[in-house]
């Protein structure tokens, strides 16, 4: 007799978390030498994760990597991954990956910079895990990633409605006193909405019935949670990230 299948994952793995954090961040610090950088559109993410930095070529970080010896500085690129929405303790993760800065392009000066990377490390409430570099490189950024943030600034800003009724879903899972609720997080798995009290806060988790490949399937899912009746998971505030 055949073995039961594995059941399908409900939440994104430690790496796939990390490469949808990348896919988001439109900035990030850069530290290496002493110095530091706040870098602003200036990164690249390719296959199997690969990181480019793209600093102007008078840039004196540009200049410092041109003429650091052979192997080139250590670095950390530390990115925050901050809920679009407004709320109360929006940082959701930090991710750090620490390394070496080369010339992308040893015979372009100025060019890209590419980061050699040694280690990875996802920060949440839950604590911090360093992630397998062979996981982190085969991993993909979840389906929802980029879409996320406009999916969450619309359920607010256009559905409260739709996220009051979610609320009553959970029933006896909330405890009295909400000052208000918020979308904290979606992604392929499903729904995470944010109940603040005057004080802490608890998360609400709802799952979807199945994984969905983009935005519209999403809004589709969030739609059936209320008429599907899938009671949500709870968790309750932890410390900060």
């Amino acid at each position: 007799m055949s073995a039961a299948p594995e059941p399908a994952p409900s939440e994104q793995t430690a790496a796939e978390r990390v490469r949808s954090v990348l896919a988001q961040a439109e900035s990030l610090s850069l530290t290496t030498e002493g110095q530091s950088y706040d870098l602003i559109g200036m990164l690249s993410v390719g296959p199997q994760g690969r990181i480019h930095l793209h600093p102007p070529a008078d840039s004196p970080l540009a200049a410092r990597i041109a003429t650091a010896p052979f192997g080139g500085p250590a670095a950390l690129l530390d990115f925050t991954d901050i809920a679009p929405t407004a709320m109360r303790d929006r940082v959701r993760s930090r991710v750090t990956l620490a390394g070496r800065l080369t010339p992308a392009e040893p015979d372009a000066p100025g060019g890209p910079i590419r980061l050699e990377i040694a280690r990875v490390t996802l920060r949440t409430a839950a604590g911090a895990l360093d992630v397998a570099l062979d996981a982190f490189a085969l991993a993909r950024p979840d389906a929802l990633a980029v879409e996320e943030a406009a999916m969450l600034t619309h359920l607010a800003d256009a559905h409260e409605d739709l996220v009051a009724e979610l609320l009553l879903l959970a029933g006896p899972q909330v405890p009295p006193g909400v000052l208000r609720v918020a979308p904290l997080a979606v992604d392929r798995h499903g729904l995470t909405l944010r109940c603040e009290y005057e004080l802490g806060h608890c998360d609400l988790r709802f799952l979807f019935a199945a994984p969905v490949r983009d935005g519209a399937e999403a809004g589709e899912q969030i739609r059936r949670l209320l008429t599907g009746r899938r009671c949500p998971h709870r968790h309750d505030a932890d410390a900060g990230v």
